[in-house]
């Protein structure tokens, strides 16, 4: 049976303004636009890029049992996942984790805000909210919850970039009360009226939204979720808001290589169906202690605990922009030319280049290395996974059996990014 594929509230605009489209989770969306990938990235870099991600599902998890459930099935402790003293998951903040199977595999990453005491909404990847929602209602039991599919009700568009508060403040109501006080990974405000003990944020015309201070390209910027009846309008706002700042409309093709530069995984790509475990993101699991214990237990936790043989996903970046399309045909070969393992993701950061040793970005401060003639020429980057651990500084080849690109394992890759910069920086 061939599968439906959906739109969002934003896709005649995408179509009217010349996007390239193509279906990604069951949904047609906007791979770039006329401008191109290259520019679009360096947007968010320099400026401002606006994303639609609408077609990414919001849940809600709410009721007497919410926080017991999700303490059950969500990889991450909220009893102590906040900040470098691991403190408690409060009103207004946010954390990354998993969904897992009880095999430890990835049924998918998430977001969890707590709303209220009772109020947590999750997003997860487009086409999961069903089957997430399902998950967590049949290890319900007699729990006092009720869960909700929200992503009918609720449109979602992500401004990225260091101009962005400047831009988003323009349709803001109070800017300077909603600015305040803002860390990473904290949110105000709720895209509906009536939610009991949650202080709205609203825009100029008085809709409300709920303004989340994350986002999936490594930079500093916000997600920002709405009634859907009010998504256009507020992505028409924010582009003309913009247009002082050269904020630009940017599609998944952006999205993907920002946030690859950004070491940050796609789900069911660069985690999926297989343990999760000896990867870059251990943070997305509970606390572990000197002999391995995590702090909590949770779905999936036992089977994590007692893997014997595992793969390794390791983070890399290449020397030039030249990129390996991930087929059946490609993999990773070591120094020797044996193959090792498989290649997840392979982007390329437009915003990066090689001086020497070192991976400088068009972010970077002439005092910390950048030349003032510098043009970058873009470098390969993605994650590999791979049978055998390969420390920071190897170099493996991907290959299709053809093409050869050499590329060197890294901890890190696009230097200098701004997702965590203190907010009284950034307006």
């Amino acid at each position: 049976m061939k599968k439906e594929i959906k739109t969002t509230l934003l896709h005649d605009w995408h179509v009217e303004n010349g996007a390239n489209m193509a279906a990604f989770g069951a949904y047609d969306m906007p791979l770039w636009y006329p401008l191109g990938v290259k520019g679009e990235h360096l947007a968010v870099i320099k400026s401002a890029g606006l994303f639609d991600t609408s077609h990414m599902a919001v849940i809600t998890v709410q009721g007497d049992d919410a926080r017991t459930l999700l303490q059950k099935y969500f990889s991450k402790d909220l009893e102590q996942c906040l900040g470098l003293k691991k403190t408690c998951l409060v009103e207004g903040r946010s954390v990354y984790g998993l969904f897992l199977s009880q095999e430890g595999h990835v049924l998918d990453d998430s977001i969890v805000s707590q709303v209220t005491d009772s109020l947590y909404m999750l997003v997860v990847n487009a086409g999961m909210g069903g089957p997430i929602a399902t998950h967590l209602a049949e290890h319900a039991g007699e729990m006092q919850v009720e869960i909700k599919d929200l992503t009918d009700r609720v449109g979602k568009v992500d401004i990225q970039g260091p101009d962005s508060a400047k831009i988003l403040g323009k349709l803001l109501k109070e800017p300077s009360t909603v600015f305040e006080k803002f860390p990473y990974f904290s949110f105000k405000g709720w895209f509906e009226d009536g939610v009991r003990g949650v202080e709205p944020v609203e825009l100029t015309d008085g809709t409300p939204i709920l303004l989340s201070r994350t986002g999936y390209t490594g930079e500093f910027g916000f997600e920002i979720f709405v009634n859907s009846k009010s998504l256009i309008s507020l992505w028409k706002g924010l582009l003309e808001a913009g247009k002082e700042y050269s904020i630009e409309p940017c599609g998944l093709a952006a999205r993907d290589s920002l946030r690859a530069g950004a070491v940050l995984p796609l789900s069911h790509q660069d985690v999926g169906d297989w343990p999760f475990a000896e990867n870059p993101w251990p943070f997305a699991l509970a606390e572990r202690n000197e002999k391995g214990q995590f702090s909590k237990d949770f779905f999936g936790a036992e089977a994590l605990s007692s893997l014997v043989a595992v793969e390794y996903t390791l983070p890399f970046a290449g020397y030039d922009p030249r990129k390996m399309v991930v087929s059946d045909k490609s993999y990773v070969a070591d120094a020797t030319g044996a193959r090792v393992g498989t290649i997840l993701t392979c982007a390329t950061d437009m915003a990066i280049g090689r001086v020497e040793e070192s991976i400088i970005s068009i972010a970077t401060s002439v005092e910390n290395g950048k030349p003032e003639d510098f043009v970058p020429r873009g470098l390969s980057c993605g994650f590999v996974k791979v049978n055998r651990q390969f420390k920071s500084g190897d170099i493996v080849v991907l290959t299709d059996g053809k093409r050869k690109i050499k590329v060197e394992i890294r901890q890190d890759i696009r230097p200098d990014r701004t997702a965590r910069r203190p907010m009284r920086e950034m307006l």
